[in-house]
């Protein structure tokens, strides 16, 4: 520990325990067996969808929270005095600039969401990663087959990355076009 305190790192175990309790917990629950819910949450694709889902919405509130909190005071301040309350405050003044504030931050959350789904593959549900392991058994070509799985999570990740930067930048020069 350092002078400036602990650390905190954001780790993605609590979608791997949502997504095993989801899968496999969920079922021993027998009421809900029994309900109308049941053919969703016996499959594997709608159970990691929920999982990544409440994974996801709980990083994004805080997301949003945080980009509300870092509105300047006195620009609300602002908006009061010139007459502004309730939703024509928040639609001029707050939801902008929060928008502003943490749209790079969700981006790395979305990033973080397409890296995640890679976990889906732990309840038998295929995707990109379940597919190269399938590969890899047949084929035994354990580099290669990472390699292109690599590259595509990378390919996703800069298309990602790059769309929510020309977002960004976007916003700002509508905001430095208005200031002007």
């Amino acid at each position: 520990m350092d002078r400036e305190g602990p650390r905190r790192t954001v780790s993605r175990h609590p979608l791997l325990l949502q997504i095993f309790l989801i899968y496999y917990g969920l079922g021993q629950i027998a009421p809900l067996r029994h309900s109308a819910l049941w053919p969703f949450l016996r499959e594997p694709y709608w159970c990691a969808i929920l999982a990544l889902a409440l994974n996801t919405s709980a990083y994004t509130a805080e997301i949003i929270r945080g980009a509300v909190q870092a509105v300047p005071a006195h620009e609300i301040e602002a908006g009061r005095a010139c007459g502004m309350s309730g939703f024509l405050l928040r639609r001029r003044i707050i939801w902008p600039i929060a928008l502003r504030q943490g749209l790079a931050v969700y981006g790395s959350e979305a990033i973080l969401m397409i890296k995640a789904t890679s976990l889906a593959s732990i309840i038998t549900l295929t995707e990109l990663t379940g597919i190269a392991h399938k590969l890899i058994s047949s084929t035994y070509r354990v580099f290669e087959i990472f390699i292109v799985t690599g590259a595509i999570y990378l390919a996703l990740t800069f298309l990602m990355s790059t769309a929510f930067a020309l977002f960004e930048r976007q916003l700002h020069a509508h905001h430095a076009h208005r200031r002007a």
